[in-house]
């Protein structure tokens, strides 16, 4: 079940109802199962996995909680952090790791072979490990005392608005609220319903419109040179952003509804003026949780230069292989490691220089990291290593020989309508207004203000959806990490 079909617009409803009429006492028995029902929609089979992850973290947080000494309690830190990881690599790293030993053992006419296994990848397996893994830190470290009732931390695991592609939340935000008393409140429900409207706006109206076009340039670069290329890059840096942060708005929107806070995603990254920033914006829950229990953990920057940089490193190289059993991955991680190891290098200079920033300097900045993080896309999208070097060598090819009426027509041929077009550009000037508007609060006092224009914005959103979204019930990228 996804976000975007007709099972979760029926089934969303249907739990929030009943959850409003039920005893307070059975609340967290309802979402417990409705949790486990919709990751069962995928593969029954999940389920199993998902509840050894709980029972795992479950037992080795409450044998934590009995010892007072860190040393003690490290055995079973190591055993869930094992088994937990464990099962990751089994499902989603093996057969990457068994066919990188094997081209190695090729390369080296070394006869050796390593079995594979047809395994399918579990939905949200990293999103769910990665948030066991911080209960079972936490306990460790003394930040979280063990949750003792079992129904209410299986359900912090599994709780579906943040489920398969996240935020990943940590227990000591998100365990005591399963405690609270919900009541209905109608600003929060509101709240919570315009939060899943714009979610469905970036997936709907952006994402899933230019995912046609981008999967026809990636799907066949080498049929493409120059322009169809540079434009199906930013497409994309468009689909990625708008199929991702739509799912966050809609679970944020979802579990608010419900009553529940989840920490925020992404805040307009694409306005970022450095890479650091970029990823203070950037899926705000990941990085987090990279800073919080690596980055700092390795030294973080109370160490020497060298060792700040390469903890940078390791940090986005790890990052890379968290997103995908691929070495495109990977390098794509290198490259963001690569890109704030040089900003750390060039950045105290570069502030002598400048010291007064102005709207021009700051727009070049926005400008310069957009450019960069989208060509380090292209090997997070590129299906190999092969095509990702093909599509960097002839990014620029005859991009000066080309005129808007020629551009127009490679549009054309390549798929897009001239409908599509006007839709995708409509759809993606309403979401650059928005975040232009947010650091001026233009776009809040216009919601907050006077109730017609409210609902004026409201009845535009929904018939821009339904004018300009494309509605194949198409899964969200994150769903694959």
């Amino acid at each position: 079940m996804i976000f975007n079909s007709l099972e979760f617009i029926l089934f969303f409803p249907l739990i929030f109802i009943i959850y409003v009429l039920i005893n307070d006492k059975y609340r967290w028995i309802l979402l417990l199962i409705a949790s486990y029902y919709f990751y069962m929609t995928w593969n029954p089979f999940y389920s199993i996995l998902i509840l050894i992850s709980t029972i795992v973290s479950y037992i080795t947080g409450l044998k934590m909680g009995e010892m007072s000494e860190k040393s003690d309690r490290k055995k079973y830190l190591y055993l869930s952090l094992i088994l937990n990881l464990g099962l990751l690599f089994i499902f989603k790293y093996y057969n990457f790791f068994s066919g990188s030993v094997d081209s190695i053992f090729s390369y080296l006419n070394f006869p050796a072979y390593l079995p594979k296994f047809d395994l399918l990848l579990p939905v949200g397996i990293s999103f769910y490990t990665f948030q066991t893994l911080s209960y079972t830190i936490d306990v460790y470290r003394g930040v979280k005392t063990p949750e003792k009732h079992f129904g209410i931390y299986a359900l912090y695991v599994s709780f579906f608005p943040q489920l398969v592609a996240g935020p990943i939340e940590r227990s000591t935000h998100l365990l005591p609220q399963f405690w609270k008393k919900f009541t209905f409140d109608y600003k929060r429900t509101v709240s919570g319903l315009r939060l899943m409207l714009w979610g469905f706006f970036l997936k709907l109206a952006i994402a899933d419109n230019v995912a046609p076009y981008v999967n026809t340039v990636y799907n066949d670069v080498h049929s493409y040179m120059g322009i169809p290329l540079i434009l199906a890059t930013l497409f994309f840096s468009y689909q990625i952003f708008c199929d991702f942060a739509g799912y966050s708005y809609i679970a944020i929107g979802a579990a608010r509804i419900l009553g529940f806070d989840l920490m925020d995603n992404f805040k307009s990254p694409y306005f970022s003026k450095s890479f650091s920033e970029f990823w203070n914006r950037w899926h705000i829950s990941l990085s987090s949780w990279f800073r919080d229990y690596l980055y700092i953990p390795l030294g973080g920057n109370r160490v020497s230069k060298i060792r700040h940089l390469s903890n940078l490193f390791i940090v986005f190289l790890v990052s890379g292989l968290w997103h995908g059993a691929n070495w495109t991955f990977v390098i794509w991680g290198m490259i963001h490691g690569i890109y704030l190891i040089l900003e750390n290098i060039f950045n105290p200079a570069l502030n002598k220089l400048v010291k007064n920033s102005n709207f021009m300097f700051d727009f070049f900045k926005m400008a310069f990291v957009f450019s960069f993080v989208s060509f380090a896309w292209i090997f997070f999208r590129a299906n190999t290593i092969s095509d990702a070097l093909y599509i960097c060598s002839n990014l620029f090819t005859n991009v000066l020989n080309i005129n808007v009426p020629e551009l127009i027509k490679i549009l054309f041929e390549m798929g897009l309508s001239r409908y599509s077009l006007l839709s995708i550009m409509g759809s993606i000037i309403i979401l650059e207004t928005v975040h232009l508007n947010q650091n001026l609060k233009f776009v809040d006092t216009l919601f907050f203000s006077k109730t017609y224009i409210r609902w004026l914005l409201y009845y535009f959103l929904i018939f821009w959806i339904l004018f300009a979204g494309s509605f194949g019930s198409n899964e969200f990228i994150y769903f694959q990490f």
